[in-house]
C-alpha cells in the first residue's frame, strides 16, 4: 500500500500496514535527525532518537487528527523523545579547563566543555532539507548547525533549548511551540526571551546572529589543503603560518582528566605546536608516524579526515577528524574527534 503524507494527512483514518507506515516517516528520516541532533549535540543520539520517534508515532498513528501537517505531528513526537531522553540522562557541561603549560604567561581559562558534542556529516545535510515549498526550507542552510551554536544551546536547559528550536530555528508560532510544551503562550515566551539571552553569553563573538551559511569559499578549500599538506610533510614551521594567534583547539571528551594533571583535550596555539611537534618528529617518544588526510565537511564546515600510518604498519589508520573554523584566511578553531564517525562521513577504513 502506497500513501504519501499528503493523502495520510486528508484521510488521517486510512488504515496502514507497519510497511507502508514506515515508508511514510522514513521520508522524514534525515530532517529529524538534524532535529534531534541539535537537542541532544550527539550525532549517535540523535540516530537512537528518530528511532525512538518512529516507534512512538506507530504506536500513536490512531491519535494523528490532520490539524497540523504529518510532518509537523512527527517534530512534535521528536522533540517530546529529545525531552525525556534528557530527563532520563541529564547531562551539563563541565567546568572549563586550562590548557597544557606553557612557557608564554599564565594559561587562558576554557568555556565550559560539552564533552558528548559529535560532528554532524554534510553529506546527511542535503537530503535532510526539505523542499523549497516547505516552511522549514531553510532550517539545516542557516549556521544553526555550526558546531558554535551547537555547543551554545547544549548551555540551555532542555525545555529552553526545545523552544529556542522551535521558534528561532524552525519559525513555528508561538502557539504551536506551547501546545507541544503544555505551556502557556506567555511562558512559551518567556522561556524564549530567556533561551535568548542565554544563547548570546555562550557564542562565540560575530556568531550572535546567525545568517544563511554560503558553500566553502575558494580560500577555505585552498587553506584546508595546505593544512592537510603540512601534516603530511611534518612541517610544523609552516603550520604556525596557518594559526590565529589566539586559536582554540579542543577534543570533547567523555571521561574528565585526572585532578592536576594537564589535560591533553585542550591546547592553545603554542602548546599545541608544542605537541605537534612531537608526534611528527621521528626521533621524539610520543611519534605517532606518517601522517595522510582526506578533505569532508562537518556542520557546514571543512574538516578534515586523519589517518596516520604508524612504524612498521603497511597500512593508514584512522586517526582523528577535524572540524575548522575559517576566518581572515586563519584557523580560528579547531575541534578534533575521535575516528568512531568515520563511516558515518563515508569515510574509509584505511588507506
Amino acid at each position: 500500500m502506497k500513501v504519501n503524507s499528503t493523502e495520510f494527512e486528508a484521510r488521517p483514518s486510512t488504515p496502514l500496514d507497519e510497511v507502508a507506515f514506515g515508508r511514510l516517516v522514513e521520508g522524514h528520516r534525515r530532517e529529524l535527525q538534524v532535529h534531534c541532533y541539535r537537542m541532544l549535540g550527539s550525532f549517535e543520539d540523535a540516530e537512537d532518537l528518530v528511532q525512538e520517534t518512529f516507534l512512538r508515532a506507530w504506536r500513536k498513528r490512531d491519535t494523528f487528527e490532520a490539524r497540523s501537517t504529518f510532518r509537523a505531528w512527527l517534530y512534535r513526537i521528536a522533540t517530546n523523545a529529545c525531552l525525556d531522553f534528557l530527563s532520563r540522562h541529564p547531562r551539563q557541561p563541565r567546568a572549563g579547563r586550562s590548557p597544557l603549560p606553557t612557557e608564554a604567561g599564565p594559561r587562558p581559562t576554557t568555556s565550559d566543555e560539552v564533552y558528548w558534542l559529535q560532528p554532524y556529516p554534510d553529506r546527511l545535510l542535503e537530503p535532510a532539507a526539505p523542499a523549497d515549498a516547505e516552511p522549514d526550507a531553510a532550517v539545516v542552510a542557516k549556521e544553526t548547525i555550526e558546531l558554535a551554536f551547537l555547543v551554545a544551546i547544549q548551555h540551555l536547559p532542555p525545555r529552553q533549548r526545545a523552544v529556542l528550536i522551535l521558534r528561532d530555528v524552525l519559525g513555528w508560532p508561538a502557539a504551536e511551540a506551547a501546545e507541544l510544551l503544555e505551556v502557556s503562550v506567555a511562558s512559551a515566551n518567556s522561556a524564549l526571551q530567556r533561551a535568548r539571552a542565554n544563547l548570546k553569553d555562550h557564542l562565540p563573538p560575530r556568531r550572535i546572529e546567525w545568517a544563511p551559511t554560503e558553500d566553502p569559499t575558494d580560500e577555505e578549500r585552498a587553506l584546508l589543503q595546505r593544512y592537510m599538506g603540512v601534516l603530511e610533510r611534518a612541517d610544523t614551521g609552516a603550520m604556525a603560518q596557518l594559526l590565529r594567534e589566539d586559536i582554540r583547539i579542543t577534543m570533547p571528551m567523555p571521561v574528565p582528566c585526572v585532578p592536576g594533571m594537564p589535560d591533553p583535550a585542550w591546547w592553545d596555539r603554542s602548546s599545541f605546536l608544542a605537541s605537534l611537534r612531537d608526534v611528527l618528529d621521528p626521533g621524539s617518544p610520543a611519534y605517532l608516524g606518517q601522517w595522510r588526510s582526506v578533505p569532508t565537511r562537518a556542520n557546514r564546515q571543512p574538516a578534515a579526515a586523519h589517518y596516520v600510518r604508524r612504524p612498521g604498519d603497511t597500512a593508514f589508520r584512522p586517526q582523528v577528524l577535524e572540524v575548522l573554523r575559517i576566518a581572515d584566511g586563519k584557523i580560528v578553531e579547531i575541534t578534533a574527534f575521535e575516528p568512531d564517525l568515520f563511516p558515518a562521513f563515508g569515510l574509509p577504513a584505511a588507506l
